[in-house]
């Protein structure tokens, strides 16, 4: 079963987001209901509900990845919910993950500020304007990305400026980053 991920363009306008606080909490949206994202879909009040209840039923969580990666958890999600705004996301980067720790110094720097999803429709319909209107969606993780599908789901950081050796590993990270693009 392949799962659908919900990434967009760079130079997407941030609305909301993700806040990181006390080193490696975050909190924010990873989805919003009723705005359409750089594909055209849109997420409908509800839309996470049924799956948020068998994975409370079964025992299970919605994974924290880092870029869709699930071979590379980074924590995990602390509280997932539905509101009247979309589907709000709270938890926390785990800091013996080297990945976490990195993940934390990027939001930090203000370097990386995504939200994205990892899930399956169970239900879709067209609306007038042709965009999919999701209406039942089997959520499986939400991903820190470098760019969400939705612009609104952003990572916002707040807190202290970064000491020296955080920013160390921010240059590692980025560093690491390029080497990977460039397939170095």
């Amino acid at each position: 079963m392949e799962l659908e991920h919900k990434f967009c363009q760079p130079g997407a306008e941030s609305a909301m987001g993700l806040t990181l606080t006390e080193g490696m909490r975050i909190e924010g949206y990873a989805s919003v209901f009723g705005r359409a994202d750089q594909g055209g879909d849109v997420v409908a009040p509800g839309a996470y509900a049924a799956s948020l209840q068998r994975l409370a039923a079964e025992g299970r969580a919605v994974r924290l990845l880092w870029q869709h990666d699930p071979a590379r958890p980074i924590g995990f999600w602390e509280e997932v919910r539905e509101d009247g705004r979309g589907l709000y996301v709270k938890g926390r980067l785990l800091e013996a993950v080297e990945k976490g720790r990195e993940a934390a110094a990027l939001i930090a720097a203000g370097a990386i500020d995504g939200l994205s999803i990892g899930y399956r429709t169970v239900t879709a319909v067209k609306d007038r304007e042709g965009r999919r209107l999701l209406r039942e969606l089997e959520l499986w993780e939400v991903s820190l990305v470098t760019f969400p599908m939705l612009p609104s789901a952003r990572v916002a950081a707040k807190g202290e400026s970064p000491d020296g050796d955080t920013l160390r590993e921010l240059a590692l990270a980025l560093d690491a980053a390029r080497r990977d693009l460039a397939g170095d």
